[in-house]
């Protein structure tokens, strides 16, 4: 049974646990002639969380577990003789994976060779096939041992399932049962009801925190590993980046760092000014009903998936710069460039400065304005000087948030500005930015085992620290205006 229908199942039973569970206090009630501690709701919500909370948890933690337990099953059965030479055990248990999924498809479509593979009767070439008829492409001859381990892997993945499902629904129910029969009229429902719920909130909150270490922790670990192979003061001062997966490479970040930087700054100066003016105008000049219409068609902006813009730079904005300005300027040829990627990602995050500026200038307190008026300060002395200083921290949080989204944009870069890593300060050069290679470098069935896949995190934690280094300057700026104008 699949993990959605077991929570669809659990959801039903909570349901459930929430009707019986007012039901019985406002029997037990009227029964005793005693009020109740708690609105009978809160006796449903205790017996339904403990019908559906333990049993969510439970079969995340299976879920968690199991593929690790599987597939040390799986690869136990692998020996090192069937690896290819220059391949990984890594890519060998995804071939595992993918026949075990490609096995299920063929006998769910009720195939008979599958079912002979899976009874004994080895006949390997007949399921090759017959896999890549249901979409397993299998690359050059499979040995018969990958076969045995893709069985063992879907027998046991089949039974951990199953013995998941069980136990899920069995603690479900245990609980629910178990909750339902302590129901009484004097049972302080509330307190525990909303015990549960900050318990659910610490564990919410928690699950984020470790999920960032997490994160943080796979970039730092991953890191030293390559810088193991590869020497750290190459990767930070060299002017030349040249992966080959055959030896041989030149990892320097620099070429990337300057990519990132150049397009992230003409996006910005692209959209902080307009962004800027735009909140000011609809904040402080247009209409209710100009501004109710207004917003909302800007900020649709924000909603275009990047694709397209990928595809409008492609196709429209660079050839425009190429013809109109690069060739007649005799500065480039290629409709691929920084100025290319720049605007369009400019187009991009008009919204983020527009929209969130407005809402800061919206809150600064009217008073200020007034007290500008009576001093015999115009509209426009009166926004140059009370209204955007107050705003200041606010704005620069949104410029910020602009940066940070500009700084990891990739598909714009790939399509507008290329895939070149070079030092140029001409902006009708194609150029790239770290996001673009290291989505390169991770692209495929790869293992990561070589520096010119490792090199993906050292990039990723070279960016992490750039835009925590952004992070900390704004909240400084903020802080020190903050402070001044409070």
């Amino acid at each position: 049974m699949s993990g959605g229908i077991i929570v669809l199942i659990l959801a039903v039973l909570a349901l459930i646990g929430f009707v019986l569970g007012k039901r019985r206090a406002r029997s037990l009630a009227d029964s005793s002639g005693t009020k109740l501690h708690s609105l009978s709701g809160y006796y449903g919500q205790t017996v339904a969380l403990f019908t559906a909370v333990p049993a969510f948890l439970l079969m995340l933690a299976w879920l968690f577990v199991q593929p690790i337990i599987v597939e040390g099953r799986a690869d136990a059965l692998i020996p090192d003789s069937v690896i290819p030479q220059g391949g990984a055990r890594s890519l060998v248990l995804s071939d595992v994976r993918r026949i075990a999924g490609g096995l299920d498809a063929m006998i769910a479509n009720q195939d008979a060779s599958a079912s002979a593979l899976v009874d004994g009767q080895i006949d390997v070439s007949t399921v090759r096939a017959r896999l890549a008829e249901v979409g397993v492409a299998l690359a050059g001859d499979v040995p018969v041992e990958v076969f045995e381990a893709a069985k063992v892997y879907r027998e046991a993945a089949r039974t951990g399932s199953m013995i998941m499902t069980f136990a899920v629904l069995a603690l479900a129910l245990g609980l629910g049962l178990w909750s339902l029969s302590r129901i009484r009229p004097d049972m302080r429902a509330r307190n525990v009801s909303e015990t549960f719920v900050t318990a659910l909130l610490i564990g919410s909150s928690t699950i984020a925190i470790l999920t960032t270490v997490g994160i943080v922790g796979s970039l730092v670990f991953e890191t030293i590993n390559f810088f193991k192979m590869y020497p750290a003061s190459e990767f930070f001062f060299s002017t030349v980046w040249n992966p080959q997966f055959r030896g041989g490479s030149e990892l320097g970040i620099l070429p990337l760092l300057w990519g990132t930087m150049y397009v992230s700054f003409v996006a910005l100066l692209v959209a902080v000014p307009i962004g800027l003016l735009i909140a000011i105008y609809l904040s402080e000049y247009a209409s209710p009903t100009l501004r109710g219409f207004a917003k909302p068609a800007i900020e649709v902006l924000a909603g275009i998936p990047t694709i397209v813009y990928g595809l409008f730079a492609l196709v429209t904005v660079g050839p425009l710069i190429r013809d109109w300005l690069a060739q007649p300027l005799g500065l480039g040829t290629s409709s691929s460039s920084v100025l290319t990627a720049g605007l369009v990602m400019g187009i991009m995050i008009i919204p983020f400065v527009s929209s969130l500026s407005d809402d800061i200038i919206n809150a600064v307190p009217q008073t200020l304005r007034d007290g500008s008026y009576g001093l015999g300060a115009t509209q426009s002395e009166t926004i140059k000087r009370v209204i955007l200083p107050a705003a200041l921290p606010g704005v620069m949080g949104a410029i910020l948030l602009a940066a940070s989204r500009a700084i990891g944009e990739t598909m714009i870069v790939v399509l507008g500005a290329g895939a070149a890593a070079k030092l140029d300060l001409n902006p009708f050069e194609a150029m790239t930015t770290v996001t673009v290679k290291i989505v390169s470098q991770l692209t495929g069935d790869t293992e990561f085992a070589s520096p010119e896949t490792l090199v993906a995190f050292a990039l990723g934690l070279t960016l992490f620290v750039i835009t925590l280094c952004l992070n900390i300057v704004a909240l400084y700026i903020v802080r020190k205006y903050r402070e001044q104008y409070e």
